[in-house]
């Protein structure tokens, strides 16, 4: 993923004035979770019914890092709280995206209306370590070397830093598998935030090829409690459909949502991924409640 921890801010033309379709092309790993409902219920604006069971629903990470796109090299890492039920299917809701891009964070917030926060995306991989030989009677593949990739996500607040996790990815080396080739649409919904507040609806049309893979750890200090980060944006509120929250507290669940327990890591390579633009799904709701009422009166 990240290969540094610079941050984006380039002053050439931005490709995303080329208008919608945007194009993406790199490398992901997409890993849901088992979340508990109450949880992704104060990420998610209340009108959005959330797909659940016996109180968890299916959530997640997508870790990406895009040699191309609209705004150049950069990563992205967009928390999962929730799935959220859409007749005849489900979209997914995004509670925090960070981006190591001033540039696709603007637009994110501007046109997509997605939750973005500027971040430090830092990368090391650890030497390889000697694995024990199979003994496996049945089995006649070897096992490799395993290397692990540790990537440290730090969100930027102003002038501080506030560490949000450590992501590790294990990886054989070696390992060049790639999968099958695949075409899915992810739709989503977005908006309701500061910079955007009608609420959205988007899709992303992937074209890749798809494995799947050991699940990413993901980890943070004992020493860093939930609601210990003491900054300016603590006290700063957002209302939205009666949900009253801190930035602090919308952070702090999305952390989470990515500490809660994976189910099924799946591993993007040769990713080409394009975004359609947003529509507004605030006033077709409104137009709805307004036919029902009319049908009322009549």
């Amino acid at each position: 993923m990240g290969e540094s921890g610079t941050i984006s801010n380039s002053s050439s033309p931005s490709g995303y004035a080329l208008g919608p379709p945007w194009l993406f092309r790199g490398r992901a790993l997409y890993q849901l979770h088992l979340v508990k409902a109450d949880i992704a219920r104060a990420l998610i604006p209340k009108e959005l019914k959330l797909v659940e069971a016996f109180g968890y629903t299916l959530g997640g990470l997508f870790l990406a890092h895009y040699d191309d796109s609209p705004a150049g090299e950069f990563d992205e890492l967009v928390v999962i709280p929730g799935i959220i039920w859409n007749p005849p299917t489900s979209c997914a809701w995004a509670s925090r995206v960070l981006v190591n891009s001033h540039e696709a964070c603007r637009h994110g917030r501007k046109e997509i209306g997605l939750p973005s926060q500027v971040a430090i995306f830092s990368k090391r991989d650890t030497a390889a370590s000697e694995q024990p030989l199979c003994k496996c009677r049945t089995s006649s593949i070897h096992p490799k070397p395993k290397e692990q990739s540790e990537i440290q996500v730090l969100e930027m607040e102003d002038s501080s830093q506030i560490f949000i996790c450590n992501i590790s990815l294990p990886f054989a080396a070696g390992d060049n598998r790639m999968g099958p080739q695949i075409r899915i649409s992810l739709p989503s919904f977005s908006g309701q935030t500061i910079y955007n507040p009608r609420l959205l609806k988007y899709s992303c049309q992937v074209d890749c090829r798809v494995r799947a893979v050991e699940a990413a750890k993901i980890s943070r200090p004992r020493t860093t409690q939930l609601n210990k980060f003491p900054n300016a944006t603590e006290v700063k509120k957002i209302n939205f459909d009666d949900r009253l929250t801190t930035e602090n507290e919308e952070r702090e669940r999305s952390i989470e949502v990515l500490l809660s327990k994976p189910i099924l890591a799946l591993e993007f390579s040769l990713l080409k991924m394009q975004v359609e633009a947003p529509t507004d799904v605030t006033t077709q709701s409104r137009s709805k409640k307004n036919q029902v009422v009319d049908l009322r009166t009549c």
